[in-house]
Formats: structure tokens, C-alpha cells, sequence
């Protein structure tokens, strides 16, 4: 059992195509690397791609825990590099839907999991549908992903504003991929940050680092490996490394709050919060 609880931190992001699932894949894989028991949530529903990066094709989702005979451990898959993954492309959309007992069965089901792990990583998908908000609303912590481009940057402010203003969320730690150079990444992160503060009053953006552009991630994509497996002493996997060291760092402000039943309690029966 954890002398902790688990972490359980969204990827997320306003804009598709700014690599979040490449980043959340590769936190997977570093963060397992260094002894961490880690499960990557594919929460980006109707254009999952985790298995796809990966090479996998997963049989079951999380919604497949209802069919008598059905085990969490039927779901999850294990994958090459230290890390499990947990498909749920498919049936989420419809959470808000499930009956009560079905709510139970699946918190029931996650039950086992807490006690296992000490990462559950939720790659959301991009913008601001429900289902994005619903997981980053269930989550610890967010880590919002962008790139230097002008729409990714008004889109991150587009999802941190909905958050905040309808939700209360006022944390969030800031990732900038695919940049040429540290000040270009700075520059990006000192915009967002000045938009928040003018605008959003007690939003907390916290820097993690940034990914340098990198002609090696490309590489690994095609082969559907992580990067800082198949390349590992090229700047992005580098700089991708040092992030995780201070995800590595990161504490649940409570007990409760870092409880991955807690995550899906919150998921589950939160149906009016994203109305």
C-alpha cells in the first residue's frame, strides 16, 4: 500500500494538435522510469489515440466493467514500457446517464486501483466540451499544454476562463511544447500569465517547463514508441524528463483530494456541473 495517496493530474489542453497526448504518453513512461506505479486514463473521447501512439489495439474500455465476468484487470493493459494504460474511447460521453448502481460498480471497481498506483494521468481532450471540463474537473491537478502559436495560446486562455469562471478552478501548471529556444517558451508562458492576471483574477499559473522542438519526436511517433524511449538524449526527451521531475514533486493539498475513488466520486456525480 502507498505511505501516500495518489497523485491524479490531467493533460489537457484548448487547441488539438499541440502534441498533449505525445507529452502525456512520455510523463507515462518517465515518471514509470524513475519507480513510480503509473496508469494513463485515455480520456480523449471520440479521438483516442494513446493505443495508437503506442502500437496497441485495446479490446475494452472502462464500460465494458458492467458485462457480468468483467475485471479491471480485463480493461487495463500493461504496456512495454512500465506504464498501464486504461481505454475509455468509447461509452463516456453517456457517464451522466448511468444509474445509480452502475456509478457504484465502477467506483467499486477503481477501489482496487488506489492502493496500487502513485500516478493516474487523464489525457483529456482539447477545448472546452463537457467532457473535457468534466475530467479536469475531477482531477488534482492540470497540466495545460500549448504551443507558441497565437490560437493555441488564445485557446489555453479559453479553457482556464471557463474553468475558473464557472467552475472556481484556480490552479494550473503550463507546459509550452515545441518551441525553438527557452525565452520563446518564456515568452509564451509571460503572455498567458499576463492575460490571467488582467482578466482573471486569482488564477495561479505555475511553469513547468518546455519542450524544445525536436525533429527525433516525429521519429518515435511513426514508430509508435515514447520518444524518451526511442530517443532518449535528444533535447525534447531531455527537457521532457526535467518536467517530470517536478510533476515528480507535486502533493496532493489533501488526503482526499489525491484519492483516486475521490477522482471518480467527483467524475460521476457532478452531473449538473458542467450544465
Amino acid at each position: 500500500m502507498n505511505s501516500r495517496f495518489p497523485m491524479v493530474f490531467s493533460v489537457t489542453s484548448g487547441k488539438g494538435g499541440v502534441g498533449k497526448t505525445n507529452i502525456s504518453v512520455n510523463l507515462a513512461y518517465t515518471l514509470a522510469q524513475s519507480g513510480k506505479n503509473v496508469v494513463l486514463l485515455d480520456a480523449d473521447l471520440g479521438l483516442a489515440n494513446v493505443d495508437v501512439l503506442l502500437g496497441m489495439a485495446p479490446k475494452y474500455n472502462i464500460f465494458h466493467l458492467f458485462q457480468e465476468d468483467m475485471t479491471l484487470d480485463k480493461v487495463m493493459l500493461d504496456t512495454p514500457y512500465g506504464f498501464r494504460i486504461l481505454p475509455a474511447s468509447s461509452g463516456v460521453s453517456d457517464m451522466v446517464n448511468l444509474d445509480k448502481g452502475q456509478k457504484l460498480d465502477l467506483l467499486d471497481a477503481m477501489d482496487a486501483l488506489e492502493d496500487e498506483i502513485d500516478y493516474l494521468i487523464v489525457d483529456t481532450g482539447a477545448g472546452i466540451n463537457d467532457n473535457v471540463l468534466y475530467f479536469n474537473l475531477a482531477v488534482q491537478e492540470r497540466l495545460v499544454v500549448l504551443t507558441p502559436e497565437p490560437t493555441s495560446l488564445t485557446d489555453a486562455y479559453a479553457l482556464i476562463k471557463v474553468l475558473k469562471m464557472y467552475h472556481g478552478v484556480e490552479r494550473f501548471r503550463v507546459l509550452v511544447n515545441m518551441v525553438k529556444d527557452q525565452k520563446t517558451a518564456k515568452d509564451v508562458y509571460i503572455k498567458l500569465a499576463n492575460a490571467c492576471d488582467h482578466f482573471l483574477d486569482g488564477v495561479s499559473l505555475d511553469l513547468v517547463g518546455f519542450i524544445p522542438f525536436d525533429k527525433n519526436v516525429r521519429n518515435s511517433v511513426v514508430a509508435q514508441i515514447p520518444f524518451c524511449h526511442g530517443e532518449p538524449d535528444t533535447p525534447a526527451s531531455r527537457a521532457l524528463v526535467q518536467a517530470a521531475k517536478l510533476v515528480n514533486g507535486w502533493k496532493p493539498t489533501t488526503a482526499t483530494d489525491g484519492n483516486i475513488k475521490f477522482f471518480w466520486k467527483k467524475l460521476l456525480f457532478q452531473e449538473q456541473s458542467v450544465a
